[in-house]
């Protein structure tokens, strides 16, 4: 007998991630989300997990807008950060979040730092114990007090206006500003516990003023600016274990509107030195720096690089080694046809750990320095968050399979294509509604391509052939290969459907030519790739054949508006958050030079823009199409889903459109998670079963 895992049961799961190891490895944290009490967003929890995997799971924090980004100081004391001080104060007026400080043994947290732009991350320098802190500010602005006083001179006025000088403006599902990044150093000893018990708070007031000028009531520690300025947008910092210096990625070109190409995005690799902010070049080669994780001794930086590409060469990525005192640059494990990624030193700097792509997963990988020879540790699954243990025998990591959702693990640090040692922690159902099996075929161009398929649990002596669901994955560079929040197949099969999750061209795991075939060349090997994983998917006699649809987002809600209109093989299509007009999106999309490398400059040949634009189509689609999208993307704008359903609308097509007007890419809301799923089940049951369409009550 099977568990079910209807909508109800999905949307109640615990989602962990961001999983964190305390320098003595005899604490492992994790983050557990689960829905808040009102049903209206989902809250995360720190969880104590037992690294020997004896003793049960315990959570540590508990606050009404939740904690993330857990660290640890050598002293054992937690990091985290978290919105959280009053909590009579109403959700959506919580403040940034603050940096707090849990003692080793337990007790209240207490706030150590509240900017008024809050704090994005923190990280610990192991053996100094300072701490590296992002946390924006507002250009000219001298510190956090000054910051503070700017903010409030812009809400007294009721200015949220904004002047741009520099490209890009926009980034996800927010705009760059007013502050700019900023990363800063609290020394160690200004961290030092109070010896005395704190002053009474004193009783609330009507007094604007005292509660703008200083957030949360914090005491703010010594508190010093390294570097500022846009060149940090998107840039990923380290810090050394001496805490004297920085490892970031900075954009030179990060002070100019005229920008050339997709060259002039890319992030140098540099040095900043702590005590005095001077910034040194380490690689500046043309490629895009992040990641960096600097070696035990503070004398090595590990980093992935990867090269923009152009549009007759994909884009590639490596891991490159830098040393902090000859200046010398060597590529790592060169031979790995795959793109790694969450380099991890092990504590005898000798090795790395990290992860990448491969097949339908993403293994765990070794490379040895001294002769770049590499090893895959783990057989199966997908893994993410890596901490090394300090003995080096040892590591932790979330793992995730497709079929399962991400759970704490231990590994050793040598033996090849092992399975994990799961650790008791509050991970929520695996699915036994329905079986995973891997799907293989022939391109044709006779490339080998793969999927896996979800088939719910029949009686095949009893039940029909099921009709099956499409799921096209975004990126377009990535692949099916872990559990999916967003995109969960076993909701679907619960109602008795069985899902494909193709990787065509396009996909990662599969090697660079694999990418290459695909690269600018949307409408050609990624579409003519899907059909045939779909149409061996649906030769299978526990598929109905004749019952097919077609979904995606991002990208793949581009290749599913791109099927509508090469073919009538599906009986309905779900085009989420969807590329539509190809030449327009260039210039509404947050970053449309980012595009140019696989599309070209598209005021001098916008030809590759209009082959490969689904709206030439138009006029060809006869297929019924659920169109769905959130007013705040601005990845891909809205105006996509606009244009495509005006063209629909002005051709007589069987659409309906979802709007989310407080949502983005990406549904996040519990309510809205709900309402959107409960939509699709009744578009696809409406057209793969021939039931009346039931809008969900709500709506």
């Amino acid at each position: 007998m099977t568990t079910s895992f209807d909508l109800e049961t999905f949307l109640a799961q615990p989602r962990l991630a961001g999983l964190a190891l305390s320098p003595d490895g005899q604490r492992l944290l994790v983050g557990v989300g689960t829905p808040a009490p009102d049903g209206k967003r989902f809250r995360t929890a720190l969880w104590a997990i037992d690294p020997a995997g004896e003793a049960p799971p315990r959570q540590l924090t508990r606050s009404a807008p939740g904690e993330s980004a857990a660290a640890f100081r050598a002293d054992g004391s937690l990091l985290f950060l978290s919105p959280r001080p009053d909590p009579d104060r109403k959700p959506e007026d919580e403040p940034p979040a603050g940096l707090w400080s849990l003692p080793a043994e337990g007790g209240e947290p207490r706030l150590l730092l509240a900017p008024g732009g809050g704090v994005a991350a923190v990280t610990v320098a192991e053996d100094s114990g300072d701490l590296l802190v992002s946390a924006e500010l507002h250009p000219g602005a001298g510190g956090f007090a000054d910051d503070r006083a700017r903010d409030k001179a812009r809400k007294d006025a009721g200015v949220t206006a904004q002047l741009f000088t520099t490209y890009p403006i926009r980034f996800w599902d927010h705009y760059l500003g007013p502050r700019e990044p900023a990363r800063w150093v609290i020394p160690a000893a200004a961290l030092a516990e109070p010896t005395q018990p704190a002053p009474p708070t004193p009783p609330p007031t009507d007094d604007k003023d005292d509660e703008e000028a200083q957030p949360h009531g914090a005491a703010e520690p010594d508190a010093r600016l390294v570097i500022r300025g846009d060149g940090l947008h998107t840039a990923d910092t380290a810090i050394t274990p001496d805490g004297s210096t920085l490892i970031t990625g900075w954009r030179a070109t990060a002070d100019q509107l005229a920008i050339t190409g997709p060259g002039d995005l890319v992030t140098d690799l540099v040095a900043v030195d702590v005590a005095t902010g001077e910034r040194r070049e380490l690689v500046a080669d043309g490629r895009e720096f992040h990641s960096p994780a600097v070696s035990p001794d503070g004398t090595r930086v590990i980093c992935v690089a990867a090269t923009t590409g152009d549009p007759e060469q994909a884009t590639d990525s490596t891991l490159v080694l830098v040393d902090l005192t000859d200046g010398s640059v060597r590529d790592v494990a060169v031979d790995l046809d795959l793109w790694p990624s969450e380099p991890r030193w092990l504590p005898d700097g000798e090795a790395i750990v990290f992860a990448a792509d491969e097949a339908g997963h993403r293994p765990l990988f070794r490379v040895d320095l001294g002769d770049d020879e590499v090893t895959r540790l783990t057989a199966s699954g997908a893994y993410s968050d890596v901490c090394v243990a300090p003995d080096g025998a040892h590591l932790f990591a979330l793992h995730a399979q497709v079929g399962g959702p991400h759970r704490p693990v231990r590994l050793d640090t040598s033996t090849p294509d092992q399975q994990p040692v799961a650790l008791p922690s509050p991970v929520g159902i695996t699915p036994d509604n329905a079986t995973v099996e891997r799907v293989v075929a022939t391109a044709d161009d006779g490339v080998e391509i793969g999927a896996w398929l979800v088939l719910p649990a029949t009686d095949p002596d009893t039940d029909d052939p099921s009709p099956m669901v499409v799921f096209i994955h975004g990126g377009p560079l990535g692949s099916w290969n872990t559990w999916h929040w967003r995109w969960n197949p076993f909701v679907l099969a619960e109602q008795g459907y069985a899902i494909l999750l193709p990787d065509p061209a396009l996909s990662t795991g599969y090697g660079q030519a694999f990418i290459q075939r695909g690269w600018g060349r949307w409408g050609q090997e990624p579409y003519t790739d899907l059909m045939t994983l779909v149409e061996a998917a649906a030769a299978d006699p526990r598929i109905d054949a004749d019952r097919l649809a077609a979904m995606g987002g991002s990208f793949g809600g581009y290749m599913a508006n791109w099927v509508a209109g090469q073919t009538d093989r599906f009986r309905c299509i779900v085009t989420h958050a969807s590329l539509w007009a190809l030449e327009a999106f260039h210039g509404t999309t947050d970053v449309g030079v980012f595009w140019e490398a696989e599309f070209g400059d598209p005021y001098v040949d916008p030809s590759r823009y209009l082959e490969n634009s689904p709206s030439r189509h138009i006029d060809r689609i006869r297929t019924p199409i659920l169109v769905i999208h959130g007013e705040k993307d601005l990845r891909v704008p809205v105006s996509e889903a606009l244009i495509l359903w005006t063209d629909l609308a002005r051709n007589g097509a069987d659409a309906r459109f979802l709007y989310f007007p407080d949502e983005n890419h990406w549904i996040l809301k519990p309510q809205h998670v709900r309402l959107w799923y409960q939509t699709v089940l009744a578009f696809l049951a409406e057209h793969l079963r021939d039931e009346p369409f039931e809008t969900p009550e709500l709506l």
